[in-house]
C-alpha cells in the first residue's frame, strides 16, 4: 500500500529537469510576455489593461488545467503555462500600476508581500519548497500561483528600474498619479538584473547557500530581466532602446522561435535517451 501511494505521489512531479536549457527557456518565455503583452494593448483606450488582464487570465486558467489533468512532463503544456504566466502577469502588473494609479513602487512592495506570504503557507502546510519534491495537486497549484505572482512582481520590478526617480504618470483612464522609480535606462536595467542572476549562478557554483532559495531568486528576477531586455528591443531610440521597426512583432517571433526550437530539442534529447536505454 505504502509503495504504491510513494509511485502515485512520485508521478506528479511535472517539472522539467533544472538545466541551462531550462533557464534559456525561462528568460525567452518571459520575454515574450512582454513583448507578447504589447500587441495586446491599446494604447490610449481606457481599458487598455483590463481587457488584456481578463484575455490572458483567461488563458493562463485554461492552460494551467491542462497542466494538472496531464500525468507527466509535456514541454508544449507546461511552456504554454510558464508564457501564459508570463502574459498574465505582464497585464497584471500594468493594470495595477497604471490603470489602479498603485505605481510601480507600491505595485512591486504588494506583490512582494503576496509572494512572501504565497511561501509561508507552502512552507508550513508541506514540508518543503524544493519544486524538485512537488508530488501533490495542491503544492502544484502553489507552484504555479507562485509563479504567476512572481512574473507580475517581475514587470513591477522591471518597470521600476527604468522610470523617472519622481514624476506624475497618467492613468490609463484619465487622472494623474505620482510615480517613483530608480531612473535607469533600460539597457541598464536589463544589465543590473543579468548581474544579479550571474551572481546568483556563481553562489551556486561556489557556496553553499540554500539551493530552494537560489531558485527561487533566479526564477523571480529572469522576469524583471525579461522585461528590461523586452523594453530594450522594441522601445524607441529616445526611451532607451533600440527601435527595431515592427519590434514588437520581430521580437514576439524571435523569441517563440527560440522556445519553439528548445522544446525540439528537449524532445530529441528524450528520444535519445530512450533509444540508448534500449541499446544498454
Amino acid at each position: 500500500m505504502e509503495t504504491n501511494q510513494v509511485n502515485m505521489r512520485s508521478t506528479l512531479n511535472k517539472i522539467p529537469q533544472l538545466t541551462l536549457l531550462f533557464w534559456i527557456m525561462k528568460i525567452a518565455a518571459t520575454t515574450l510576455g512582454e513583448t507578447g503583452s504589447d500587441l495586446f494593448t491599446v494604447p490610449g483606450a481606457q481599458d487598455n489593461y483590463f481587457t488584456p488582464l481578463l484575455f490572458f487570465l483567461g488563458i493562463f486558467v485554461v492552460f494551467l488545467t491542462c497542466q494538472l489533468f496531464v500525468k507527466k512532463y509535456i514541454p508544449p503544456v507546461y511552456w504554454t503555462v510558464i508564457l501564459s504566466t508570463s502574459l498574465a502577469g505582464t497585464a497584471f502588473s500594468d493594470y495595477m500600476d497604471r490603470s489602479l494609479g498603485l505605481g510601480y513602487m507600491k505595485g512591486s512592495l504588494i506583490l512582494v508581500t503576496l509572494l512572501a506570504l504565497i511561501f509561508l503557507f507552502w512552507y508550513f502546510t508541506e514540508p518543503t519548497l524544493n519544486v524538485k519534491n512537488i508530488e501533490t495537486k495542491k503544492v502544484e497549484v502553489l507552484y504555479w500561483v507562485a509563479i504567476l505572482v512572481s512574473n507580475t512582481l517581475g514587470t513591477a520590478a522591471g518597470d521600476f528600474l527604468s522610470h523617472q526617480p519622481k514624476g506624475v504618470s497618467q492613468l490609463a483612464g484619465g487622472g494623474q498619479y505620482f510615480e517613483q522609480g530608480l531612473g535607469l535606462t533600460i539597457a541598464q536595467g536589463a544589465m543590473l538584473t543579468g548581474g544579479l542572476i550571474l551572481l546568483i549562478l556563481c553562489a551556486y557554483w561556489f557556496t553553499k547557500i540554500n539551493r530552494v532559495f537560489l531558485f527561487w531568486a533566479a526564477f523571480v528576477l529572469t522576469r524583471p530581466f525579461g522585461a528590461t531586455f523586452g523594453d530594450f528591443l522594441i522601445k524607441p531610440h529616445e526611451k532607451g532602446g533600440l527601435g527595431l521597426q515592427n519590434g514588437t512583432q520581430i521580437a514576439s517571433a524571435i523569441l517563440l522561435g527560440i522556445l519553439v526550437l528548445c522544446i525540439l530539442i528537449q524532445y530529441v534529447v528524450k528520444e535519445r535517451k530512450t533509444e540508448n536505454s534500449h541499446t544498454a
